[in-house]
């Protein structure tokens, strides 16, 4: 056989054995058992529309973070490519800090070890203020070197031209470099927007009132009430509703941005 027949037939193998595999794992499950604790119709439509809510939530909790990550991550990201040493030190030391330690660590120094150490410190916002700083700090890092990549991947003789010019170094990052480091970081951008979302989960730890639930401690809740799992699988179709739309707005910017 040819080299294509080989592999056409490779390919048919481990298409049958996959196809063999389903089957088996479908004959042997107990559906009646799987119905019964997961897809209950009644106890997920009693779930709106306060799922709804924790839906909103969530979408705010992921929005407001990323925000304050993108304000942070850029004069971060400039300080990185900085010709002055301190200006590099500091923002390498951020960034190894903020991507080292676990979100959920970060959200408790910010939920519980700030107040404890500025006793009567009110953040703007409540929970929304300490859920941006908290997941913002860690989004920051990661988008700061996403943008400094970007900001390195500019060629430098645009940057020669600019000084040419008489552009001063300020300017010429602002109006030359950082323009086009943002177009071309969109898409990793965008999948940061998709781990932020699922890190919103992590919002629970700090205490959360009915009205600012985000949807896996609502899910949570909502299965222990119900004694069922089903809010489990409603909880994850609505994370599927956000995260599936951007993962495809970002593997198209992707295509896009290499077709350039």
């Amino acid at each position: 056989m040819t080299v294509r027949q080989r592999r056409r037939w490779a390919r048919t193998i481990q298409f049958a054995v996959a196809l063999a595999v389903l089957a088996l794992l479908a004959a042997l499950a107990d559906w009646g058992r799987i119905a019964d604790s997961f897809f209950q119709v009644d106890i997920a439509a009693a779930m709106f529309p306060a799922a709804w809510t924790a839906f909103g939530n969530t979408v705010l909790y992921t929005i407001f973070a990323f925000i304050f990550g993108m304000v942070v991550a850029v004069p971060v990201a400039l300080m990185r490519v900085s010709s002055f040493f301190l200006y590099r030190w500091v923002a390498t030391a951020y960034v190894e800090t903020f991507r080292g330690l676990p979100a959920l660590l970060v959200l408790f120094g910010v939920g519980f070890g700030v107040p404890l150490a500025f006793p009567g410190i009110q953040y703007p916002g409540g929970v929304y203020g300490q859920v941006a700083l908290g997941l913002g700090l860690t989004s920051s890092a990661y988008i700061a070197e996403s943008i400094r990549a970007g900001i390195q991947a500019v060629p430098k003789g645009q940057v020669e031209a600019a000084r040419t010019l008489g552009m001063s170094h300020t300017r010429t990052m602002i109006s030359i470099v950082l323009p086009q480091a943002l177009r071309i970081v969109i898409p990793p951008l965008t999948n940061e927007l998709v781990m932020l979302t699922k890190d919103s989960s992590l919002v629970s730890v700090l205490g959360v009132t009915a009205g600012t639930l985000e949807l896996t401690k609502f899910a949570r809740d909502e299965m222990s009430d119900t004694a069922n799992a089903t809010p489990l699988i409603v909880g994850g179709l609505l994370y599927l509703l956000l995260t599936v739309p951007l993962s495809a707005l970002a593997r198209r910017l992707e295509t896009k941005e290499d077709r350039k």
